[in-house]
């Protein structure tokens, strides 16, 4: 609950910011008190992560003002904005991807690097944020990645924290922790800003929300007494779509199939994959759960084709029954199979690259490329169509794809690979960081896939959605994987229990 502190620990007064012809703020005005956990909430490309930027030196506004404990501000970087009291965890992840877990905390924390390790293994261990201080950053999971953004930013010690997607890959176990977290730092004096799409989320956790539309404010509430709907219509300005029931699969033949997997990466933290048994058929979605570290990187990537397998062990993948575990990525594309990473920056498009670019990266036998020449006609008329489809809210297929929020960028990528009609469809962490709507619109595109005969093997670590969508249900632990689970007979707790190694020390002794 916020204090009764006179005035705003954060102030700001018509604060606006624009990038040539995209207004991503105008004249913002906002108030965040000591004490409280304040949402901003809004669509995909609404401002929110310009204006949380602008507050942290990052970006620096066109117009108005910043006040910070009643004295105005203008942090022209964020080493100036955390000498403030001031730290952020940005959505899109900012760590050196070549130095330990350690090595990023020391860039920013000052410390001895014996005491700055005991301090990211204990408060690891109390936030349930747990990370080898001694991983380099490049081996782990997007999910372990978030652990450290968090931790880093805990330990400064802020006044006011910027919280942008903190959740988004996080299991539903840590969630419930980290809220613990916030709840305490709020009590001992530490405002939260807060960014999520996760509307009960914001009703747990938040007392005040502020809503933001195409870079306006367009209302505030009081998350605590507000309903789920009238939140989310607030946000996008119109009624929610309707989700598409999921009903009953009618499963064909077997698309892609596991046999025997076996797989050892060069990781030296990360599980080794053993016996992976599976099998996805046509019609058919299939979920696999499970805290992120468990495996599901080298899982997708023995899947996709960006690991390959020895000739002598090419039969542990298969597509429509023919060997493929030697094959690239792109000899599994001709063969019908599309792949959306969890990292949709760097694997799932090129940032410096235009959307049109990108889009022929994975769809140019689509027509895209005509005697060894890109088509840009065509490119361009592929990419209009998939941003008009997926509403993705940009300039145009001109916009380079690193100017794109982060949930566009994701509705981006899906919508390319959706298009492409595979036989067999690879997800990973399919809404990550996408507002309500856009969601259920990702959601009932999948499927609507399904029901079109195709082939769906989706890896996310929202339990929820793998409920709404999934017919079967996987969960990674360790490197193993669990029987299948008929979703409308098994239930959250039971995937839960298999996630902690609970279930499958009964199903040991069962057998």
């Amino acid at each position: 609950m916020a204090g009764g502190d006179a005035h705003p620990l954060l102030r700001l007064e018509g604060v606006s910011k624009s990038y040539g012809p995209v207004h991503a703020n105008r004249s913002v005005d906002l108030a965040v008190m000591p004490r409280s956990i304040h949402a901003i909430l809004g669509e995909n490309g609404a401002g929110k992560s310009t204006l949380m930027k602008m507050i942290y030196g990052v970006e620096t506004p066109d117009r108005g003002r910043i006040h910070w404990d009643g004295a105005p501000v203008a942090p022209a970087s964020p080493a100036e904005a955390r000498a403030l009291g001031i730290g952020m965890v940005f959505q899109h992840f900012s760590l050196f991807d070549t130095l330990t877990v350690l090595e990023n905390v020391a860039l920013v924390v000052p410390g001895k690097p014996r005491a700055l390790a005991a301090r990211i293994r204990d408060l690891g261990r109390d936030y349930g944020l747990e990370v080898n201080p001694d991983a380099r950053v490049h081996a782990l999971s997007v999910g372990e990645r978030q652990r450290v953004e968090i931790l880093r930013c805990l330990m400064l010690d802020p006044k006011l924290l910027i919280l942008d997607e903190p959740t988004a890959v996080l299991p539903p176990q840590m969630v419930a922790r980290l809220f613990d977290t916030l709840r305490a730092l709020r009590d001992r004096g530490v405002s939260i800003l807060f960014i999520s799409h996760k509307l009960d989320e914001i009703r747990a956790l938040c007392d005040t929300a502020t809503i933001l539309r195409d870079g306006v404010v367009t209302g505030r509430a009081d998350p605590r007494v507000t309903d789920t709907r009238t939140l989310a219509t607030m946000m996008i300005g119109r009624e929610m779509p309707s989700p598409l029931p999921a009903g009953t699969a009618k499963p064909g033949e077997v698309r892609l199939a596991l046999s025997a997997l076996d797989w050892t990466g060069p990781d030296p933290f990360a599980p080794p994959l053993e016996g992976i048994e599976l099998a996805v058929r046509a019609g058919e979605i299939v979920g696999i759960a499970g805290i992120s570290g468990n495996g599901q990187a080298d899982l997708a990537a023995l899947v996709s084709g960006e690991q390959v397998l020895p000739q002598a062990r090419s039969g542990a993948v298969a597509l429509d029954g023919a060997a493929i575990g030697h094959l690239g990525a792109e000899a599994r594309r001709k063969r019908g199979l599309a792949f959306v990473p969890e990292e949709r920056l760097g694997r799932g498009a090129i940032p410096e690259m235009a959307l049109w670019q990108n889009a022929v990266l994975t769809a140019h036998d689509r027509g895209l490329v005509r005697r060894g020449m890109i088509d840009r006609d065509a490119a361009t008329r592929f990419t209009e169509t998939c941003i008009a489809d997926f509403d993705v809210r940009t300039p145009g297929p001109h916009a380079e794809a690193g100017a794109l929020s982060g949930g566009n960028l994701q509705k981006f990528v899906m919508g390319r690979e959706i298009m492409l009609a595979p036989r067999v469809l690879l997800v990973q962490q399919p809404t990550w960081g996408v507002d309500v709507a856009a969601a259920a619109a990702i959601r009932r595109r999948l499927v609507e896939m399904r029901n079109a005969g195709c082939a769906i093997l989706v890896i996310s670590e929202e339990i929820e959605e793998l409920f709404e969508i999934c017919d079967r249900l996987h969960v990674l632990r360790a490197g193993r994987l669990s029987p299948s689970l008929a979703t409308p007979s098994t239930s959250a707790e039971e995937i839960g229990e298999w996630m902690i190694g609970a279930a499958e020390d009964r199903h040991a002794h069962a057998v």
